[in-house]
């Protein structure tokens, strides 16, 4: 969607199951192999009491709403802000939701609330998305 089709409360979601292999996958693709994520053992002892995912993996689920849904195809990620308020544990079935609340048609920039909620609706991931939508 171009700027002129883009409304402030326009919203759009994506969910995603996350598996022990998405972290694997995700672990080898960054080299990010913090025993919390990778190491059973290890990550028993910790506060979560067990592996979880990646809070950058969860987080890509709000470029997937950017890319493909809201704007959608062209858009240009700017910026994101983050907190990560949760664990996500494999099997969580995350859902990534990007919601417009502000437009600057002068700079052709958009913001966005991102918001990351579990199955059982509690929010794992809260922030702040920049964006370019494509041009007409």
């Amino acid at each position: 969607m171009t700027m002129q089709e883009l409304a402030i409360g326009d919203s759009a979601s994506h969910a995603k199951t996350i598996t022990e292999t998405d972290v694997y996958l995700f672990a080898g693709i960054t080299g990010d192999l913090n025993p919390a994520h990778v190491n059973e053992q290890a990550s028993s002892l910790t506060p979560f009491g067990g592996r979880i995912a990646h809070g950058i993996l969860s987080a890509g689920l709000i470029s997937a709403v950017l890319a493909m849904k809201l704007p959608g195809p062209g858009t240009i990620y700017l910026g994101q802000e983050l907190k990560f308020t949760k664990p996500v544990r494999f099997g969580d079935t995350i859902t990534a939701t990007c919601t417009i609340s502000e437009l600057i048609p002068e700079k052709n920039i958009a913001k966005l609330d991102t918001i990351c909620t579990n199955q059982n609706g509690q929010v794992v991931i809260q922030g702040t998305a920049t964006v370019m939508p494509p041009k007409a």
